[in-house]
């Protein structure tokens, strides 16, 4: 404590070389030093105090932290290989699906040439269809002058015909 005594001293004296006023120091300055002193230095400690109670706090999260680590590496080895066996049986799964896909692509293909041989017969029928009913609408015109002829028959007319003994062709027809 001394030499903050003599430091302070020293710079009273530089202090009046300088502005040429004198100051001197008195034991009540110097109590009023130690007081701030004291002031800064308890500061200081609280504030140190308060860095090492975080620091420790810090240091057991980190070792919270590193025990999470520890157990999750472990599930995760766990884990690991249940992947391993679930990625097995996914891959045979793929495999049996592959193969159900190939020769659901076997069965489509025979369904389809079923499928184009039914349209064909299909196309063919409605091919004859429409020459039938074209042969209809031609044959339609006589079938009504037929039935017109028909109409105009009375039965003396089919009695005549009956009493010949030989119809002619055209009758016969």
């Amino acid at each position: 404590m001394g030499n903050f005594q003599d430091i302070v001293t020293k710079a009273c004296g530089t202090y009046f070389e300088t502005f040429r006023r004198r100051t001197h120091v008195t034991p009540k300055s110097y109590l009023s030093f130690l007081n701030g002193y004291k002031t800064v230095y308890s500061d200081k400690h609280k504030e140190i105090k308060e860095l090492a109670m975080r620091m420790d706090s810090g240091l057991e999260k980190l070792q919270e932290a590193s025990e999470s680590v520890a157990t999750l590496s472990l599930e995760l080895v766990e884990k690991d290989k249940e992947l391993a066996v679930a990625s097995v049986e996914a891959e045979a799964v793929l495999a049996d699906v592959t193969v159900k896909a190939q020769g659901a692509e076997v069965i489509k293909a025979q369904v389809q040439g079923v499928k184009d041989k039914a349209q064909a017969l299909v196309d063919l029928i409605n091919a004859d269809k429409e020459v039938a009913e074209a042969k209809l609408e031609a044959a339609e015109p006589a079938l009504q002058a037929a039935e017109q002829a028909l109409l105009t028959i009375k039965p003396s007319d089919i009695s005549t015909v009956r009493k010949l003994a030989k119809p002619s062709l055209l009758i016969m027809r």
